[in-house]
């Protein structure tokens, strides 16, 4: 597939506010008729663009209130220590999300908390025990805009 144009931004646009929108509903928002919109659609779906339709959830209804961001220094950036890290914090249902970086830290991992000794309890028990995780260091999430 080539560069989305844009009718398939503002497709792309319409599906990431409401990812459960109609096909109709969607067609009329991008100005396309519906068998048109659905092509398109599916041709985003398939070339990866669109690679998976998600509940977004509101930690706070969940009791998971408190948004930790963890950067993580490893004791080496190796196959092995990277793939091991990788694979530990995958199966960590508090990490929400893990990048590898470039630049000061390895790794920055958004993570999930009731509040924040329930943050500084999975440090404890869970992220510092990870074999190759040198340092840790929690930012805060005050307001999210």
């Amino acid at each position: 597939m080539t560069r989305p144009d844009e009718t398939d931004r503002r497709i792309l646009r319409a599906l990431q506010k409401d990812g459960r929108m109609q096909k109709v509903e969607l067609a009329v928002q991008v100005g396309l008729s519906p068998s048109p919109c659905l092509r398109r659609a599916k041709a985003l779906e398939e070339a990866g663009v669109i690679q998976r339709y998600v509940a977004v959830l509101d930690p706070a209804e969940i009791g998971m209130g408190m948004t930790v961001f963890a950067r993580v220094w490893l004791t080496g950036q190796d196959v092995e220590t990277v793939n091991h890290f990788s694979n530990a914090v995958s199966a960590l249902p508090q990490i929400v999300e893990c990048h590898l970086m470039a630049g000061d830290c390895d790794f920055l991992l958004r993570v999930v908390a009731r509040d924040l000794d329930d943050y500084r309890q999975f440090q404890i028990d869970h992220l510092t025990r990870i074999k190759g995780v040198q340092n840790v260091k929690s930012d805060i999430l005050m307001q999210k805009i």
